[in-house]
């Protein structure tokens, strides 16, 4: 991810290792040969609200509905299926849609964290 995904250029492997160990849920996808191929993480305060993130598919394996897999696994399928989810993306919009996802409405408001500006871009 740190090469790879837009989302986790900026972070340091001590960084990542600290995100999963605090997050609320982990879903990972597996090769055949045990490698890792895809991952999602979620936040969430365990009664009603998660925040979906660092949702990443290893180039080689898109195209496969594997990212679609990910996000049905930890929406639909554990402890958050009743819960209020949200995310923040630059792509995939129609992945995340298929899954019930909408823009925000009037309501939403969002504060970007301190250095995002600064954060390298894809």
């Amino acid at each position: 991810m740190s090469t790879e995904a837009y989302c986790g250029r900026w972070r340091t492997r001590a960084d990542v290792e600290a995100q999963v160990a605090g997050a609320w849920r982990v879903v990972g996808a597996y090769a055949a040969d045990g490698a890792q191929v895809g991952f999602a993480r979620a936040v969430s305060d365990g009664a009603g609200f998660a925040y979906l993130a660092d949702v990443f598919v290893a180039p080689e394996h898109r195209g496969h509905r594997l990212g679609h897999r990910l996000v049905e696994t930890m929406v639909d399928h554990g402890p958050g299926a009743d819960f209020r989810w949200v995310l923040f993306t630059r792509d995939a919009h129609g992945l995340y849609a298929s899954h019930g996802f909408a823009e925000p409405g009037e309501r939403a408001m969002v504060r970007q964290a301190r250095g995002a500006l600064a954060a390298p871009q894809a």
